[in-house]
């Protein structure tokens, strides 16, 4: 599928099959083309070329109504001078469901998301979380074939987001309900996605697993974006790897035949006063930076001209600006990008 602006290619051939019951984020920066694709597959904005199967049916001149698709927006466009019973109802309005049979849905649909008690109460007298609840409904209402979302949770405060996270994923899975949802939150992504589809210039540059997608990134894009991490190029020579900023690091039995890039994981990482560490990686390194987040020190550290991020629990003694440290890196910590110029092609 692509989709043009003039010269630009907002959405450039992306190709992409969803499973029926599978749950996929679409994760990227502003600008990646994540949200071209859902208003394409919703209906709102024609393809310039390619196809849109649902149930092996093409749909992409089908006007949204007739999609048999559900979608709750951003800032969940509820119609200020409808009740939630009123907004609820409207996707079976628009589809000529029986008054009985469209009262009994609503009904349901409010009971779900546990607001039958607010049906005759209008947006404007109701929270963010209940909002967003009510926007699930009318989208789950019309028991639709695929769920879209779009940002579901940008707009809620932290300890909301993630009861409706869980709320979300407690929806979905009763439904049973194939989920499209586009995020730039990579935690909302990994928490309810099954796969996970990382863009990059309109481009799906990797789509796996979220454990995959964590531990062994395939694609230099992913290991820089997603996560927090140390992404460090370099080549083999005499049976290592050295960065090109001169640091030697031995290279694994398990380790890609031709690496140019070694990733770091900073959850994974430790330090240690000089000379203690026992770890397959161990380096010297100095302290540069140490803050102090929640139950969390995120450092920086530098080995050799590098600066390398490392996120300890805050339990642990803290190490000072200016220590100097052994920055410790067991196997879990460490992946491989591999020969990453001969194997994309589309992207630097």
């Amino acid at each position: 599928m692509t989709k043009r602006y003039g010269a630009q290619a907002a959405v450039d051939g992306v190709s992409l099959s969803v499973a029926r019951g599978e749950c996929i984020a679409l994760l990227g920066p502003s600008g990646c083309g994540k949200t071209t694709t859902l208003r394409l597959v919703a209906g709102f904005i024609l393809p310039d070329e390619g196809q849109i199967l649902l149930n092996g049916t093409a749909i992409e001149r089908a006007p949204p109504h007739r999609r048999q698709i559900g979608m709750v927006f951003q800032n969940y466009a509820l119609f200020p001078h409808l009740t939630a019973a009123g907004n609820v109802a409207f996707g079976l309005e628009m589809r000529d469901v029986n008054r009985a049979e469209r009262d009994r849905r609503v009904t349901e649909a409010l009971a779900m998301v546990g607001l039958a008690h607010l049906a005759d109460r209008y947006p404007a007298r109701m929270s963010g979380g209940q909002q967003q609840r009510i926007a699930l409904a009318r989208a789950l209402v019309i028991r639709p074939e695929l769920l879209l979302l779009d940002e579901p949770l940008s707009n809620l405060d932290a300890g909301l987001r993630v009861e409706m996270r869980e709320e979300i994923a407690r929806l979905r899975d009763a439904a049973g309900i194939t989920t499209l949802f586009v995020t730039h939150d990579q935690e909302e992504a990994l928490a309810l996605a099954d796969r996970v589809a990382v863009m990059d210039r309109g481009r799906i540059v990797e789509c796996a697993a979220p454990a995959e997608l964590t531990e062994r990134p395939r694609h230099l894009f992913t290991a820089g974006f997603l996560g927090a991490r140390s992404v460090l190029a370099g080549r083999v020579e005499d049976g290592a790897f050295r960065t090109e900023g001169g640091v030697t690091v031995p290279l694994p039995a398990d380790a890609p035949a031709r690496p140019s890039h070694l990733v770091l994981r900073a959850a994974r990482l430790a330090l240690r006063p000089p000379g203690e560490a026992e770890a397959h990686l161990a380096l010297p390194a100095v302290v540069e930076a140490a803050t102090r987040l929640d139950d969390s020190i995120h450092y920086e550290v530098s080995v050799g001209p590098h600066r390398l991020r490392v996120h300890r629990p805050s339990a642990e003694p803290a190490f000072p600006p200016g220590a100097a440290v052994t920055l410790a890196a067991p196997p879990e910590a460490i992946a491989w990008i591999e020969d990453f110029t001969a194997t994309t092609g589309a992207l630097p």
